[in-house]
């Protein structure tokens, strides 16, 4: 997709679901993809302690991440994160790695106010999706005050997250996410943080834009 699409960014990375599935030379086959896909990011990588990772090894989780997030580093290309009920191992991980300026996604967020500070001093973006519109709306807006303004992002995660319905509409409930409902999740935040939608969806994509303007991204390509 990223060959058809000029605004498609491939991104390799193993997630933390798969780690049983790789080989003992996953590390150096996921570096051959940058060589041969320069104008890829890395992710989506990540460390996950809920139940949807039950039977996965966390030891193992843990063993896989930390190279992955060294060669973002390395490679200076930002990097998407998976992380749910891990924030003080990925805090501890990333601050002996980091920081890094070239960005780390923390991809559909779902992490307390009080750790958002401390992520974003080493580079973090925080990427709010579906998911977001399931959380308390007091926690929900506390997070959303944390958020440095030039570090917001917003997503669907489709086909998973499909965001909250309007239970007070007679209309259909779709069961399946879809990109296009980045603007029920643009709907939802700017009424929590009591912004114009225009304003939010300018600001979050300046801040995509720019955090996908790496040395070698498609995005700095001639067209």
């Amino acid at each position: 997709m990223g060959e058809m699409y000029p605004s498609v960014v491939p991104c390799f990375g193993l997630h933390p679901w798969f780690i049983a599935d790789r080989s003992p030379h996953w590390l150096k086959t996921l570096r051959k993809f940058f060589e041969t896909t320069p104008t890829a990011a890395v992710g989506e990588i990540g460390l996950d302690k809920s139940p949807l990772a039950a039977g996965i090894d966390y030891s193992d989780q843990l063993v896989v991440f930390r190279p992955q997030l060294e060669l973002a580093k390395e490679l200076n290309k930002p990097v998407a994160v998976h992380c749910i009920d891990a924030f003080d191992d990925l805090l501890e991980i990333m601050r002996s790695v980091g920081p890094f300026p070239a960005g780390v996604i923390l991809h559909s967020f779902n992490g307390s106010a009080e750790v958002v500070p401390k992520l974003a001093e080493l580079g973090a973006y925080f990427s709010l999706s579906g998911w977001f519109t399931y959380i308390d709306e007091k926690i929900a807006k506390n997070t959303l005050k944390s958020i440095p303004s030039d570090r917001f992002l917003l997503e669907t995660d489709s086909p998973d997250g499909l965001p909250k319905a309007d239970e007070s509409s007679s209309d259909p409930k779709p069961t399946l996410n879809e990109p296009a409902n980045i603007l029920a999740v643009l709907d939802y935040v700017a009424n929590l943080s009591n912004m114009k939608k225009e304003e939010l969806a300018e600001l979050t994509y300046g801040n995509t834009v720019r955090l996908f303007s790496y040395p070698g991204s498609k995005l700095l390509a001639d067209p």
